[in-house]
């Protein structure tokens, strides 16, 4: 196995750079000032957005910096998941830059669905204009009333009828509702309670404009709205769609899951260590430029020692994701389960130990919005539940290695 970075994923990582040292990092800390001052609580009907993130996503389309997450050479860069890990690293130290490169989830889960398994016209109504950054979309899985960690718990229901699917049920945590450009969602749902456990399940698309579609609130995650992307709570109400929305046939929504699921964990994890990687130089310039007792914060309390543990950490996590990457490029999603569940538990651990830390130097400063750990802070501490929470991935992990013993 050859984890060299490609010419061009170098080439495209070394723009990306400059584009972000440029345009980015100067404009970043007063964005976040205007947008909590244009969106100040949970009121996502009102959210507004900074103008300076549209500017900046029209530097980056001209810049060639536009969709690289796509493996298509028309559509997008057309890297593999290896080549396009360390771009999503990049991307990782900063909180806006995904959605300037148009390369933010849940958009870019959902656009590789589209891609991989839409219709032609669903692709034309949809796909391109998600693809242009001129609309944004969201995932419909998780569900308030039984636990999402299985997925087949679902109760949200997706029934044929005549020319039509009809949906009914509750989403939440639904990512990027809140925004005002949302327009889409897809829904996954139960269609066959009694076939085979893999082949119960449904995605459809649902515009949020469809009748019965209701966005009851948006969930605060340790306090803040995310504004304006927002985790809302749907309600889908006797939803009425043309089966021409279904994504694949019925029955096919666990399939289609696995297939947006590898590559989009791949995307996760690196930029959750682009995050280490700035939380890490936050944690050594505060120890070097703050005087405690006479001596500088990395001399004092053990500093040193966490710092040497914590550049292990996040270069151990990076080569993890490194070979999961690799193979899922060269044997598929399905057949790098331990190794994709394996990245998924150890890098926002990582994340949440270095972030941590870096608080801890930081003193008051590290829980105020002066600095961007407690964002990072979050994200570390929601990932190690969202897309599959740290103790169903172990799971996976250890049931794929008993599977080797098996009659041993």
């Amino acid at each position: 196995m050859d984890f060299t970075p490609s010419k061009r994923s170098l080439e495209y990582r070394e723009r990306l750079i400059q584009f972000m040292r440029n345009e980015i990092e100067p404009i970043e800390s007063n964005y976040h000032k205007e947008n909590r001052r244009l969106n100040p609580d949970g009121n996502w009907r009102e959210w507004q957005l900074a103008p300076v993130i549209e500017e900046l996503k029209q530097k980056a389309k001209a810049a060639g910096l536009w969709n690289l997450f796509l493996p298509d050479d028309e559509l997008g860069a057309g890297l593999t998941t290896l080549e396009y890990a360390p771009l999503a690293e990049v991307m990782g130290h900063s909180l806006i830059a995904p959605e300037i490169f148009n390369c933010n989830a849940p958009d870019t889960g959902n656009m590789e669905v589209l891609y991989h398994f839409g219709s032609a016209a669903q692709k034309e109504q949809w796909l391109k204009p998600l693809l242009a950054g001129e609309i944004r979309s969201v995932f419909g899985m998780t569900e308030p009333d039984v636990a999402s960690s299985d997925a087949t718990n679902m109760q949200t229901t997706i029934v044929a009828d005549g020319d039509d699917v009809v949906i009914n049920g509750r989403k939440w945590w639904s990512t990027g509702i809140g925004h005002p450009n949302a327009k889409l969602a897809i829904v996954m749902g139960l269609t066959d309670p009694e076939a085979d456990r893999h082949a119960r399940h449904s995605m459809v698309l649902v515009p949020l404009d469809t009748d019965g579609v209701t966005i009851e609130r948006m969930l605060p995650a340790f306090g803040e709205y995310d504004a304006p992307y927002g985790h809302g709570e749907v309600r889908f109400e006797n939803v009425r769609v043309p089966k021409a929305n279904l994504i694949g046939n019925l029955g096919d929504g666990f399939k289609i899951a696995q297939g947006r699921l590898g590559p989009g964990r791949i995307h996760h994890c690196m930029r959750a260590l682009g995050a280490a990687e700035k939380a890490l130089q936050l944690f050594i310039q505060r120890g070097q430029d703050r005087i405690g007792f006479g001596k500088p914060l990395l001399q004092l309390g053990g500093n040193l020692e966490r710092l040497a543990d914590m550049r292990i950490a996040i270069d151990q996590a990076r080569l993890l994701t490194f070979y999961a990457a690799w193979k899922i490029d060269q044997v598929g999603a399905m057949k790098a389960l331990t190794e994709i569940s394996a990245i998924k538990v150890a890098v926002p651990n990582v994340l949440q130990q270095v972030v941590d830390a870096s608080i801890q130097i930081h003193g008051g400063a590290g829980v105020s919005h002066d600095v961007p750990l407690t964002a990072l802070f979050a994200t570390a501490r929601v990932l190690r539940i969202a897309d599959g929470p740290d103790e169903v991935h172990r799971a996976t992990i250890a049931k794929m290695e008993l599977r080797k013993y098996r009659g041993a």
